[in-house]
């Protein structure tokens, strides 16, 4: 069965997940019983409604446990890892990560200025102030996130 992606919606009943997916209903069902991650939300019926982050993340499970032979042990584990890296995007989507000043006064592109070396940096005695924390974080998520694309 083709896949039709070209009409976009903002929810999904679980019947057209199913053909979406190519999976049984019971399946998904199950999935959700067991991947912490999939956790669709419900109408005021009471009736399942996925959203599009929800499909990507079963079309990665089916193709993990079926296609790469994962165990659900195995593919919990990787789920894990994919969510973390998924919230680390949309994080880094929302928060701009400022670059560093160089030497010369100009931006240095892709320096980040947790690893700022410079003479105006902050010296390791002095306290740091949580917004200064916060930003070396999303910078180094940032990071983390770059070093992963490169590697996958």
């Amino acid at each position: 069965m083709a896949r039709n992606f070209s009409m976009q919606k903002l929810y999904y009943s679980i019947s057209e997940v199913s053909r979406i997916a190519e999976l049984e209903q019971y399946v998904l069902r199950y999935w959700e019983t067991e991947f912490e991650q999939l956790r669709p939300a419900k109408n005021h019926s009471g009736n399942r409604i996925y959203t599009n982050k929800d499909i990507k993340l079963i079309l990665y499970i089916k193709k993990l446990l079926r296609e790469e032979k994962y165990t659900i042990e195995g593919a919990k584990k990787l789920i894990k890892n994919y969510s973390a890296k998924e919230e680390a995007q949309e994080v880094v989507k929302n928060q701009p990560v400022s670059e560093t000043t160089s030497k010369s006064g100009t931006s240095a592109p892709g320096e980040l200025s947790l690893f700022n070396n410079e003479k105006n940096s902050i010296p390791e005695s002095e306290p740091r102030n949580k917004k200064d924390l916060e930003k070396d974080l999303v910078e180094v998520k940032s990071f983390l996130i770059n070093l992963l694309d490169e590697i996958d």
